[in-house]
């Protein structure tokens, strides 16, 4: 009699199981592909950052212990140091990219790192910061970010807002868009362009302290000689103005070299802004309750920023002091900045109007000038328009 062995089949895996674990798997890879870049992608960042901040410590050194207070002119490691160089080394495969501009006051220096992809920065006024290429809007021109009012580059207007077919437009032609209220000027600035809105205290503290560094905007030709330029304010002729494509600052005024009413200013990076100062008030997108400049127990006043008594506590500080260019604490009307016009006491919400316009005293207008002193829904009017930032 034979016996014969039981044989036991045991089941494999069904189709269904195998795909669920090839799926599994691939999420499983792709998870750990994922935190392996992002793990890659901080250290890169990390070795930026490090690589500007040594860097810039050195550079500071050189001007602290350079005679002429300068920069150095080149940071290449290929020569010996000397009076103008002053060697700077990347890690690894990173180079730097480095510009000066001991022109300025203060003076100044931008230096990149990269790694052929991509581009970090840093000032002499910032930490480092990715550098993204911005695109600006036709009739929008880049203005340098600063680390004093905590901005990066950004898009603003080159000109006052104009009214075309109801659209916010940067362009020469027209008279400036007015008899607008913040509130309007809010959603009207959020309309022009994808990413759009009224310029804000941060963007004009940024481009205010921006152009008083420039030797080129005061009449004296170096920083603190003479006055900054104050664009169209002696009410002549007693209207807003269009601006000029070509490019002439005294376009319309009036006045030529030498007077105050150019109504150009150039920023460090060579670009131009027109009637910031001058021709009409501009609303920006600030608000202020309590903490409002100006001289506490006196009530509204119109006031030169050198009598102010109570400086307040608004961030960004809203002074020519607060951009900590040597000697700006001294500096009021006699230097083109304008004026203050606020109740230190009063702490209802009030918007800032900036600048100047036609018909105001020159005496009181300028890129520092502020008035404090209408709600967000207040009355319009014709000598108050906007500038859109992006």
């Amino acid at each position: 009699m034979h016996k014969h062995n039981k044989i036991t089949i045991q089941p494999g895996f069904t189709i269904i199981e195998l795909l669920v674990v090839i799926v599994v798997i691939g999420i499983l890879a792709a998870i750990t592909i994922i935190s392996y870049t992002g793990i890659v992608q901080k250290a890169k960042i990390a070795t930026f950052q490090s690589d500007l901040t040594n860097a810039s410590k050195q550079i500071k050194i050189f001007q602290a212990t350079n005679n002429n207070g300068d920069y150095p002119t080149t940071v290449d490691c290929t020569i010996p140091d000397s009076t103008i160089n002053k060697c700077v080394r990347a890690s690894g495969t990173n180079t730097f990219s480095y510009t000066q501009q001991n022109s300025l006051n203060p003076k100044a220096f931008t230096l990149d790192v990269t790694d052929g992809f991509s581009i970090y920065r840093i000032t002499n006024d910032s930490s480092p910061v990715a550098v993204v290429a911005l695109s600006c809007p036709s009739g929008y021109i880049v203005v340098p970010g600063s680390s004093t009012y905590s901005t990066s580059d950004f898009c603003v207007m080159k000109y006052e807002a104009k009214n075309v077919s109801g659209i916010a437009t940067s362009q020469a032609s027209g008279t400036p868009w007015t008899d607008i209220t913040q509130t309007s000027a809010i959603t009207t600035s959020a309309a022009a362009c994808s990413g759009c809105h009224l310029i804000n205290e941060s963007e004009w503290m940024t481009i205010a302290k921006n152009v008083l560094g420039v030797a080129s905007n005061w009449t004296g030709g170096t920083v603190g000689s003479g006055s900054m330029y104050i664009g169209h304010s002696d009410n002549s002729p007693a209207n807003a103005l269009v601006a000029d494509a070509g490019g002439d600052g005294y376009f319309n005024t009036g006045n030529t070299t030498g007077s105050t009413q150019r109504r150009t200013l150039t920023l460090s990076n060579g670009e131009i802004i027109w009637d910031l100062a001058g021709n009409v008030f501009e609303l920006t997108s600030g608000s202020a309750s309590a903490g409002k400049p100006g001289v506490s127990g006196a009530g509204w006043g119109n006031r030169d920023w050198t009598t102010v008594t109570a400086p307040g506590s608004l961030t960004p500080n809203i002074s020519p002091a607060g951009t900590g260019i040597a000697g700006s604490g001294g500096w009021g009307n006699s230097q083109g900045m304008g004026v203050i016009s606020s109740d230190a006491d009063d702490a209802t919400a009030k918007v800032f109007i900036r600048g100047g316009y036609w018909g105001l005293d020159s005496s009181m207008s300028g890129i520092f000038s502020v008035n404090i002193g209408q709600t967000a829904g207040g009355t319009s009017s014709p000598a108050t328009g906007f500038r859109v930032a992006k």
